[in-house]
């Protein structure tokens, strides 16, 4: 985690200087301030389209009855593509553009989804089960298996409700 704090905080504003110092090197300050801020306007415009994009296919999705979770991480990349292209620097909004058009978007999101997924899974099963308070379990002749884990069509089972873990204090 230090590893990335040091990355984000330090590496990263030092190459964006020296891009900057190139840049304004070779088509002048007065150039590479104007494209600053053209590249600044073009994003903002461009994320206001994605994210209005993006919050039609959440509410076509929630309309349609399912879980928007692909339309959720779009939102969000398309956020945090805007607000890197809204920050001075070249490199900075290179990688807003990635996030903000459609089909490289859909490499990230695929790629976050495939790193995550399983934490994510995990975190969300533990904060349903400590949110509710309670684990259903399914039995069959003694044997428990997990809910979803059968293979009739009507299963006979018993729900028994279990308290949470208590907390200790250190």
């Amino acid at each position: 985690m230090a590893l990335v704090l040091v990355i984000v905080f330090i590496v990263v504003p030092i190459a964006e200087l020296y891009v900057l110092i190139q840049i304004g090197q070779e088509i002048g300050i007065l150039a590479t301030i104007g494209l600053l801020i053209l590249d600044s306007v073009l994003g903002a415009m461009l994320m206001r389209s994605q994210g209005r994009a993006a919050w039609m296919r959440f509410n076509r999705a929630l309309a349609e009855g399912r879980v928007p979770g692909r339309e959720v991480i779009d939102g969000a990349l398309v956020i945090f593509g805007g607000a890197l292209l809204l920050t001075p620097g070249f490199l900075s909004d290179f990688f807003g553009l990635i996030l903000l058009l459609p089909p490289t978007r859909a490499l990230v999101r695929r790629v976050l989804v495939a790193r995550f997924a399983g934490r994510l899974a995990a975190s969300a099963a533990a904060g349903a089960q400590s949110r509710v308070g309670r684990i259903f379990t399914f039995e069959t002749g003694g044997a428990r298996r997990p809910p979803g884990g059968f293979d009739d069509d009507v299963v006979e089972g018993t729900a028994h409700d279990v308290p949470p873990p208590r907390r200790k204090l250190p």
